[in-house]
């Protein structure tokens, strides 16, 4: 390769990392599961509408068990997971289309074992001498929100309430003998993260619950994570220290299993998530997260033992025997199924999310910075430079994108994601923020977005930015903000409520809250009361804090991107801003997505909305652009 890089303006440098390339190459993977010898996960299939699949790796053979048109999908608490189980020979899995559970035993085609209805099942376990799966249950036919119960589905399709009362309910597990179930639930307003209850009960011979006992939890404490060790054991992750460690309950104790300052349990977004697991001696083997970053280790007599690894975030992990399976990746390796033999160390990688990576030379490598932020208090953030295989630029500074993730309790992770590389390979820089309230620092540093949100995050993305400026890495003139979900309120409040940034763009973000709440599903139907405040009170910050309020005061341009059958964050959260901006005289793009969610699945939308953006910046910053991919209203005509 030429090692003499041909002169061009930031953003404008071509890039073999197209958008196609970032839609076909990055294919979803979840929900490692193991059995035996054998590995199973999911896959997601942008070029098949979108659709998740099955597959199972024995041996060396790999064999998709949920041939087209099976879409292995759940959308209990709207977000999923857990949508699969497998023991034995036999999986089970929840079908996207009819909500019916349909069982694959080895490779023979799938059978239903449910019926079609309006009720949606998640996080499946085999109670085998009674022949059921327990799940846990949303039952829509009422209308209005639905009522979430744990509950026993009979292989003949008759479905049993086992326990209900609570307004959500998760990870139903058994007891290795199969006496004892133990699960997680919580009530309104609560999410997850914030208070659970772990319950314990006697499964007796008919299959009922008896003997329900609280085990741990309450609203102040967070429990995930379940699990029983193969003595019997009951163990779970709780965050009564102010970070999610693993506990044991024996005897009418709870003791702490290993104390450390990290994270060895991340927040409910969805279903079955697993950070740690046992070896056939009770051996823990553990993934957690310190300081943003993931680790592997052994707990031995309550300490941590690392296990060497190439990896900087480990999605799942899954023992079997005397070694892990594992979803990981790191700056230079793009999420993977790996395992890896803890004797030897050995890795084996079994799937990867994007097969035909770009060399190296056309990939920049994450600089993890921590900076000041408001009133003293420290943000964090991922930081990529702009690289070009081919091309540099003469002189000045390189644009900067700034990335407010989602949730807002989620977390920018450092593993290759072509989606931010397509970017940087063209002369953006970029910023991953995880501003306070993100996971992965502690419960305080959670915390700190309680009854902040749209202050906070925001102040964190502005201060991040005008730290990469101060240090001379960027153009102070030329500041994008993006986000998706909640990380669309962080760009819209950073754009309306500061001058810092000159461009933004939302997917599927929030502009009003009020509409928010009188829109929002069961799940998050009370999150507003943590992050902002509980109502009446809240009108007043509602009004306040939310962009649509205060069309006045936004005067940069922006583009919108929404799914038509978003549940979450419903359309009209973005069509109201759009048309505001339309009135105003402000340059404004909106693009609608038939067939999408909260979340793009498809490759053509994928393709799309990417195209439009990187076009949306070039003409908004006065540089080359091809022909209109995105109409523009009160586009300022050229001179």
């Amino acid at each position: 390769m030429n090692d003499v890089k041909k002169p061009a303006v930031y953003g404008t440098w071509p890039s073999p990392i197209t958008a196609a390339v970032v839609a076909e190459g990055a294919v979803p993977l979840s929900q490692v599961m193991v059995q035996g010898d054998a590995i199973y996960w999911l896959a997601g299939r942008a070029a098949e509408a979108g659709r998740t699949t099955l597959l199972r790796r024995r041996g060396g053979e790999v064999r998709e068990l949920t041939p087209a048109p099976f879409n292995v999908r759940t959308r209990v608490h709207e977000y999923g997971g857990g949508a699969c189980h497998v023991a034995g020979d036999t999986v089970w899995f929840s079908n996207f289309a009819d909500n019916v559970i349909y069982m694959v035993r080895g490779d023979e085609a799938p059978v239903a074992v449910s019926r079609a209805g309006q009720q949606r099942h998640a996080d499946f376990v085999l109670d085998a001498p009674r022949q059921r799966l327990i799940t846990v249950r949303e039952d829509h036919s009422a209308g209005g929100y639905p009522v979430n119960t744990l509950c026993a589905v009979a292989f003949d399709g008759t479905e049993t309430v086992l326990a209900d009362g609570a307004d959500f309910y998760s990870s139903p597990r058994l007891s290795p003998d199969g006496r004892t179930l133990a699960w997680l639930t919580w009530d309104l307003p609560r999410m997850p993260w914030q208070g659970t209850e772990l319950w314990t009960a006697r499964v007796q011979d008919d299959g009922t619950l008896a003997g329900i006992t609280r085990v741990a939890g309450g609203a102040h404490e967070s429990i995930c994570e379940p699990e029983w060790s193969p003595s019997g054991v009951l163990h779970f992750v709780s965050d009564r220290s102010g970070w999610w460690n693993i506990y044991r309950a024996q005897g009418g104790a709870i003791d702490t299993v290993c104390r450390h300052r990290a994270e060895f349990g991340l927040p409910h977004w969805v279903f079955g998530m697993s950070m740690y697991g046992f070896q056939p001696d009770g051996t823990i083997v553990c993934t957690y997260i310190e300081e943003g970053v993931s680790k592997l280790a052994r707990i031995v007599d309550g300490a941590l033992h690392t296990i060497d690894n190439p990896y900087q975030e480990i999605r799942e992990l899954r023992v079997m025997g005397d070694a892990v399976a594992l979803l990981a990746g790191a700056p230079t390796i793009a999420l993977e199924l790996a395992r890896i033999d803890l004797a030897t160390g050995a890795r084996t990688v079994l799937e990867r999310s994007i097969a035909n990576l770009p060399d190296k030379a056309w990939l920049s490598e994450p600089e993890s910075i921590s900076y000041p932020t408001m009133g003293g208090g420290v943000a964090y953030a991922f930081y990529y430079p702009p690289r070009n295989a081919e091309y540099d630029a003469p002189d000045g500074k390189p644009p900067l994108i700034v990335i407010s993730h989602g949730g807002p309790t989620g977390m920018a992770a450092s593993t290759l994601k072509l989606a931010t590389q397509y970017w940087t390979s063209r002369g953006f820089a970029v910023l991953d923020v995880n501003y306070r309230g993100s996971t992965g620092f502690g419960r305080a540093y959670r915390d700190a977005l309680k009854g902040q949100w749209g202050v906070a995050d925001v102040e964190d993305c502005v201060f991040g930015a005008r730290h990469l400026a101060v240090r001379g890495d960027v153009d102070p003139e030329r500041l994008i903000i993006r986000g998706g979900s909640a990380g669309g309120l962080t760009t819209l409040c950073a754009l309306t409520f500061h001058d810092d940034f000159k461009i933004g763009c939302s997917y599927y973000g929030v502009s009003d809250l009020a509409g928010l709440d009188a829109d929002s599903h069961k799940f998050e139907s009370r999150y507003n009361e943590y992050l902002i405040a509980p109502q009446p009170e809240a009108q007043a910050l509602y009004r306040e804090r939310s962009p649509i309020n205060h069309t006045d005061k936004l005067n940069k341009p922006m583009i919108f991107f929404q799914g038509l059958d978003d549940k979450v964050v419903p359309p009209p959260q973005s069509e109201v801003m759009v048309q505001a901006l339309r009135e105003r005289g402000v340059p404004v793009a909106y693009m609608t997505l038939e067939g999408e969610g909260h979340g793009f699945r498809k490759a053509a939308s994928i393709v799309a909305t990417l195209e439009a953006e990187l076009y949306f910046y070039q003409r908004m910053f006065g540089l080359a652009a091809g022909p209109e991919l995105v109409a523009i209203d009160n586009l300022p005509q050229a001179e």
